[in-house]
């Protein structure tokens, strides 16, 4: 027996292992025949399509997705409430609202909170929490009278700062076991997805119409 081929063997399997985690069960043999093959051809293979709950019974791909966005969203904001746990922060949105001041500069109220993809009368109240611990500040816009700018002030930056570091470590665990590669071609998907959707909704158009509008204006014709 050629002992040599065991351990190039053995050595491509170690390989595997690191750059994909545990893999067992009845896909492991082909989730490494894939990535075999794409070592050796420089070249992506499509993955066989996965197994859902409720596949066999007709479950659409659509229903897949828009169910794991959920599942996700409480994921994260679970993590996000336990990095904000025994501080002065009350929910995520306060420190996301800081962390875009600090990244972006002062802004109109309402820039803040359309960045932010929420509906004015909750980004309202989300400023007014801010601007009473003292973490941002409001001064007349120099273009327009009536708008008020927000800025972070050096307290808000404190706060944040402080926090930072178990923000950081809520963000990391979000993004789970995905490799490098995953999480890329997930930023493609999730960006080609919230440019669909962004545009909808800063459009502020009638709810009760909404769905009909968006399937027969943006979705009919692409399918």
């Amino acid at each position: 027996m050629d002992y040599r081929l065991l351990k190039d063997v053995i050595g491509l399997l170690e390989h595997f292992h690191e750059e994909n985690g545990d893999a067992t069960g009845a896909t492991a043999i082909d989730s490494f025949k894939l990535w075999l093959f794409n070592k050796m051809h420089g070249q992506k293979l499509e993955q066989p399509e996965p197994e859902w709950e409720g596949k066999q019974q007709g479950r659409s791909v659509e229903s897949v997705i828009s169910t794991l966005f959920v599942h996700l969203n409480r994921y994260a904001k679970m993590y996000a409430k336990s990095a904000i746990e025994d501080s002065m922060f009350s929910t995520q949105e306060e420190f996301i609202y800081l962390i875009n001041l600090e990244a972006y500069g002062p802004m109109g109220k309402m820039e803040l909170i359309k960045r932010n993809i929420q509906e004015k009368p909750v980004g309202m109240q989300i400023i007014q929490r801010l601007l009473a611990h003292g973490w941002v500040e409001q001064r007349a816009s120099t273009t327009d009278k009536r708008s008020k700018i927000i800025a972070i002030t050096e307290e808000g930056l404190r706060a944040l700062n402080v926090q930072m570091p178990q923000i950081r470590r809520a963000t990391q665990i979000v993004t789970g076991n995905l490799q490098y590669e995953e999480k890329i071609e997930l930023i493609r998907l999730l960006t080609k997805l919230d440019q669909f959707h962004k545009p909808i909704f800063q459009a502020n158009n009638n709810r009760s119409d909404l769905l009909n509008m968006v399937f027969d204006e943006h979705l009919t014709l692409k399918n």
